[in-house]
């Protein structure tokens, strides 16, 4: 009985031996040549659009050659180099890296196949087991404008990877996403959702069946296309007038905050940064003097001179310091000034851009709640300025829409501390912000803000770029209301002064004169020593229910009315009419003014106070 059992057990053991190595051995065999192979299928890019549906970035199909090291099989890499197009050097190389990272996982060996030559290769793909190759989306600059606010695509990094598998897991090794501005912002959107197939392959890579794993399996999910702000035809024009300058437009629709046009020059072709080009290119622009790569109209602070005045007019009838009528001595020994008049109104002092005039009037907001001692009636009296100040969106990021807008900087009673000691000084001190010089920082955007926020009387929608996203419309929370608090007739002389500064006979503002239309503007000349002062503009127009609020900014150019101002009333003219006048414009297209290696504003103003 037992030695019955023992030999019943014994033949069992030999028949599973005989089937695992000789039937399941010819199974196994006939397995190998048969595997399953899950395709990830990538979506298009979302389009990004103009306000008018032009389409400024699109995508483009190319294909990566990519190994997975486990399914390679008998390779001749003589033969293999030369359908991949490679030399054979650089096939073994790329073989042997992609050995180190994972025998399981794919690794690129030839990146940016373009479709003709893909269609060559594809043909015969079969006799190359373990490559494949795989569409990739890359991005298409149309019109090649609008750099710094699009943003780069390029290649994840491995601090990207890394992001990734912490969080989303969407992206392997050689994918693409966005880098900097809105490509980066709205990532997510933008990228879609990719797709997967389950396929089995035989030994040749030929599909020889679909959907083997059909619970796991889904159709790719384009991305949504985001439609900007920008007005193609405004941004190109501001282009064209900067190209060859350092400095920066930003335009607003006063009545939605919509971004109109954001240039930052010198700026660069933004097709370069695709491809095998791109290290290249990049490492040129990023050692360029005149620094390309530096999105002036967010990062760059300036102090922002003369225009600081309208604000300070605007505060100060609010405050009940001074009335429309209110005039006042130009009394040079208080501060220096220019021109032949001797006695403003607020109006005319817009006009004449008097600094003792809005010395006084500051000194009067500053000194307005007396404590009895100068000192702390100095420090409290500024506290509340810079809150008045920040009402218009100064020393704020403005909602902080792109990814490194600086907020510039408006001083307090704290900061005056730090420098001079606490109650250490009072406003004969500080006297220098009453102009906007000294320690004050503003952006362009902050100015363009400014120009919208007198255009609509005392407040403004927050800047944004975005229209729609996806057909859902803008992002959550673009363009929200903010109010300066101040009531709207107060803005009347202001901008009684403003129109005056274009159009009165020896005006600084003339040369942004506009026929048939009413042109608002104050110019700026901002000190940059040693070198050549930096040129600046803001505008609105028409005067009347306002179409198009801009900050011009000529950087190292001399005074605001010989550079800013022109090329501001080209982008106004062409905006609303349709027309430009050429003669005007054949001048400024023509000349170009010096531009030095760039002396940039940081957003940390100095340590030590600055008089005039």
């Amino acid at each position: 009985m037992v030695v019955g059992i023992v030999v019943t057990i014994t033949c069992i053991f030999i028949g599973r031996l005989v089937q695992l190595q000789l039937i399941e051995g010819e199974l196994k065999v006939k397995a190998s040549d048969l595997t399953e192979s899950r395709t990830i299928i990538n979506p298009s890019r979302g389009l990004i659009l103009d306000r008018h549906n032009e389409v400024l970035v699109g995508s483009e199909a190319v294909y990566d050659l990519v190994v997975t090291p486990r399914h390679l099989r008998n390779l001749d890499t003589t033969a293999c180099a030369i359908w991949a197009g490679i030399s054979r050097e650089d096939l073994e190389a790329a073989l042997k890296k992609a050995r180190r990272f994972s025998r399981y996982k794919p690794s690129a060996v030839r990146r940016r196949i373009e479709p003709a030559e893909h269609a060559r290769m594809a043909a015969v793909l079969y006799k190359y087991s373990g490559f494949e190759l795989w569409r990739k989306p890359i991005r298409s600059h149309r019109y090649r404008v609008a750099t710094h606010l699009i943003g780069e695509f390029a290649e994840a990094s491995a601090d990207d990877l890394k992001r990734d598998r912490e969080y989303d897991r969407h992206y392997r090794m050689g994918d693409y996403l966005g880098k900097t501005g809105l490509e980066a912002i709205y990532e997510r959107e933008l990228r879609g959702v990719k797709g997967r197939r389950s396929v089995v392959v035989d030994a040749r890579n030929r599909v020889r069946q679909v959907g083997v794993a059909a619970s796991v399996d889904r159709a790719a999910e384009d991305g949504q296309d985001l439609t900007t702000t920008l007005d193609l035809k405004l941004q190109q024009h501001a282009e064209l007038l900067l190209a060859g300058k350092a400095g920066s437009v930003v335009a607003i629709e006063p009545a939605t905050g919509e971004v109109l046009a954001i240039v930052s020059a010198p700026f660069y072709d933004p097709n370069l940064m695709l491809g095998a080009s791109r290290g290249a290119a990049y490492d040129s622009l990023l050692h360029d003097s005149k620094k390309p790569l530096f999105n002036r109209a967010i990062r760059a602070t300036y102090r922002p001179g003369s225009i600081f005045k309208l604000m300070q007019g605007a505060i100060a009838l609010d405050e009940g310091v001074i009335s429309p009528g209110t005039q006042l001595a130009c009394d040079r020994s208080l501060i220096g000034c220019h021109g032949p008049h001797t006695m403003d109104d607020l109006s005319g002092a817009v006009i004449h851009s008097c600094n003792p005039y809005f010395y006084q009037v500051m000194q009067r907001t500053i000194n307005k709640r007396s404590t009895g001692n100068h000192f702390t009636t100095a420090a409290r009296g500024l506290d509340h300025w810079k809150e008045r100040i920040e009402a218009f969106g100064f020393g704020t990021k403005l909602g902080n829409r792109l990814r490194g807008t600086a907020a510039g900087n408006i001083p307090d009673a704290s900061y005056y501390d730090k420098v001079y000691g606490q109650r250490h000084w009072d406003f004969g001190t500080i006297y220098s912000i009453a102009i906007g010089e000294g320690e004050l920082l503003a952006t362009p955007l902050q100015m363009a803000n400014l120009a919208a926020t007198l255009a609509n009387r005392g407040w403004y929608r927050e800047p944004h770029f975005v229209k729609d996203i996806g057909g859902r419309g803008a992002p959550t929370g673009a363009g929200v209301r903010f109010e300066t608090g101040i009531a709207p007739r107060h803005f009347v002389p202001i901008i009684d002064g403003m129109q005056n500064v274009v159009e009165q006979q020896g005006g600084t503002g003339w040369r942004a004169r506009i026929p048939g239309v009413q042109v608002c503007g104050k110019t700026g000349t901002v000190q940059n020593d040693p070198l050549l002062d930096h040129s600046v503009f803001i505008a609105f127009a028409p005067r009347d229910n306002p179409q198009i609020a801009l900050s011009v900014y000529v950087e190292s150019s001399g005074a605001g009315g010989e550079w800013a101002a022109p090329i501001a009333s080209l982008l106004i003219q062409g905006h609303l009419t349709g027309a430009v006048d050429s003669l005007k414009q054949a001048r400024y297209l023509g000349a170009v003014p010096p531009m030095p290696d760039s002396q940039l504003a940081i957003e940390q103003p100095t340590e030590t106070a600055q008089q005039p």
